[in-house]
């Protein structure tokens, strides 16, 4: 008796080990997944902003507005190809339905980062990540929230503040856009990035 319960407690102990293992390694594949895409977002965003005042410069209000509509899509499919995972961006209020639009569970994480800036806390500080099941597996998934800038008011802004020239190309471009009347500071929307769990980074 005292054998068999000895045999019993090694095989507990050891399951809790293995189990306690297990954990500690998922916890560390997280915070790797976690500070890889946050150097990716920080990527998408700087080169974002920075293609937005170049073209600025040279070419004033409605060349800064194809960057938003031709350059960050190009971005972002440059850094999924290279990374092997999606990232894109969506919105609060859509522009664009076929590229922007939130799917669930980004819909739920748009909410909690609002929730989160009506607290008091600033978007600059904000992540949210976190493994959801899919039925055709398991996927780490990263959102960073993206609040209007000044320079967002351009195309982004009340209506009447818009140039006519930006207005009529946006009414042509863009017939069921949602994505005008914000204020600085609000919450544009977020870069986000879905990766099969085990595939890695590169």
């Amino acid at each position: 008796m005292r054998r068999t319960s000895g045999c019993i407690v090694r095989a507990l102990v050891g399951s809790v080990a293995v189990l306690v293992i297990a954990t500690s390694m998922a916890y560390a594949d997280q915070v790797g997944s976690e500070k890889a895409a946050s150097e990716v977002a920080a990527t998408f965003l700087n080169e974002l902003g920075a293609a937005m005042k170049r073209e600025m410069t040279k070419g004033g209000p409605v060349e800064a507005v194809k960057v938003c509509a031709e350059l960050a899509p190009e971005i972002a499919g440059r850094l999924s190809r290279e990374r092997g995972w999606r990232v894109t961006r969506v919105g609060a209020r859509v522009r664009n339905p076929l590229l922007g639009m939130p799917d669930a569970w980004e819909q739920k994480v748009l909410a909690e980062f609002a929730e989160r800036a009506a607290n008091g806390e600033a978007f600059s500080a904000m992540t949210h990540s976190e493994v959801v099941a899919k039925p055709g597996g398991q996927y780490y998934r990263f959102m960073k929230p993206i609040a209007v800038q000044p320079q967002c008011l351009l195309c982004h802004g009340p209506s009447e503040q818009i140039p006519e020239s930006i207005r009529t190309m946006l009414s042509r471009q863009y017939p069921f856009d949602a994505a005008t009347g914000y204020k600085v500071g609000e919450l544009r929307g977020a870069v986000t990035i879905k990766q099969p769990v085990g595939s890695g980074s590169k």
